[in-house]
């Protein structure tokens, strides 16, 4: 059985890095979340434009996906910046949430310390002696069934389907065989492939929730008088010589093997279950939402698969970019990290392409840094949300 080797966490979860995360509570509060993080080593800023005047439902997605992010393995430590009280998305009740994970949070008001140049000292020092005490941890070995690994795709065409999909797909079934799991999201994007969706579920109970799930996804999206037709596939896919939404589905459901189907998980939500499978995440397919609802899940590492090449990276999750396409990992190499186009060239088969991507995971887990990590690529972040700003 595969080793890797990370970081062991107060809740038994292990972290494929060791970062203090500074967490921006609300808009306001973003330029001091910047300021710190710039100065603390091994710090990783989260800030947004939300947090206040959205609908409740809304605002409690964008306290969950913070507070997930929060509690990600990866993250060993928190410093959460407010500005003033704002439901949900404020010091005391987002602490109190991320602290069930039992690692050290701290909490600045930047009103109540007395403004923001005060707030930023007082963050900062904070930040350094989390970052401080962080450092002396060392890597331990750790079994793959610790493991939740994320799969998504973007700027998908022809060749993903053929070759990149299909080849994360070997990976994530040797994953689930030692004990792991993985998430597969984007739902807009599984619409057509259900039949072979279900095929796949553990029980006719879950069959049915994958498809309502789906249905009830579509049916949002014709509520706001759109059709998904008129979206999906997206233009770069149209580019790339997808026609239809189903052969974009149809390929894209490929990235999870053949593994059981355990369960369909909401938006953002942890993946609680430890069966080793694969489980489906309501996201929608924006690239960089669905990516931090999948970090949000507890999710380590993710292997994004591109057919016309990306820059996409999550800012706590590793984001390992692989592409089957000759010509995109040519134009898009200083942020792809695996190439994979011998497999349209018959040079190796889907399996030792899935071996491969299995070996560079497990590399990316103990420590080697993605093309886009040394690069600060941190492009792949986004909050869902479904109502209008109030």
């Amino acid at each position: 059985m595969t080793k890797w080797y990370g970081y062991y966490r107060p809740d038994g979860q292990v972290g494929a890095r060791n970062y203090v995360l500074i967490l921006s509570a609300t808009v306001y509060a973003n330029s001091v979340v910047e300021r710190v993080a710039n100065t603390i080593e091994g710090s990783i800023p989260i800030t947004h434009d939300l947090g206040r005047c959205q609908t409740m439902s809304d605002l409690k997605m964008t306290f969950d996906i913070l507070c997930g992010l929060a509690k990600n393995p990866n993250v060993g430590a928190v410093v959460i910046v407010d500005h003033f009280r704002e439901a949900f998305c404020n010091i005391d009740e987002m602490g109190e949430e991320i602290s069930k994970s039992g690692k050290p949070v701290f909490g600045v008001n930047i009103r109540e310390v007395g403004g923001a140049i005060e707030a930023t000292a007082v963050a900062t020092r904070q930040a350094m002696y989390f970052a401080q005490e962080l450092s002396k941890m060392k890597r331990e070995e750790v079994e793959m069934s610790q493991f939740l690994l994320g799969l998504n795709c973007g700027t998908s065409d022809t060749t993903q389907g053929l070759s990149a999909n299909p080849a994360l797909g070997f990976c994530s079934d040797r994953i689930v065989r030692e004990g792991g799991r993985s998430i597969l999201a984007e739902f807009p994007e599984l619409m057509g492939a259900e039949e072979w969706l279900t095929s796949k579920a553990v029980s006719p109970q879950i069959a049915q929730k994958i498809i309502d799930e789906i249905a009830s996804y579509e049916q949002k999206i014709l509520a706001t008088g759109e059709d998904i037709r008129g979206s999906q596939p997206t233009g770069d896919n149209i580019v790339g010589g997808l026609s239809t939404i189903e052969e974009k589905s149809l390929g894209g459901a490929k990235k999870s093997g053949s593994a059981p189907i355990i369960d369909v998980i909401s938006n953002g939500q942890p993946v609680l279950n430890k069966q080793a499978g694969v489980y489906l995440m309501n996201t929608p397919g924006h690239g960089a939402e669905s990516i931090t609802s999948i970090a949000a899940g507890g999710a380590q590492a993710m292997v994004f698969c591109t057919g016309g090449g990306h820059t996409i990276a999550q800012p706590i999750m590793p984001t390992i970019k692989i592409t089957g396409n000759a010509n995109s990992w040519r134009q898009m190499k200083d942020t792809m990290d695996l190439d994979l186009s011998g497999i349209l060239a018959g040079e190796i088969t889907l399996e030792q392409a899935g071996d491969l991507i299995y070996n560079e995971l497990v590399e990316v887990l103990s420590g080697k840094l993605t093309k886009c990590e040394i690069l600060k690529e941190r492009s792949g972040f986004g909050i869902s949300r479904a109502g209008l700003s109030i």
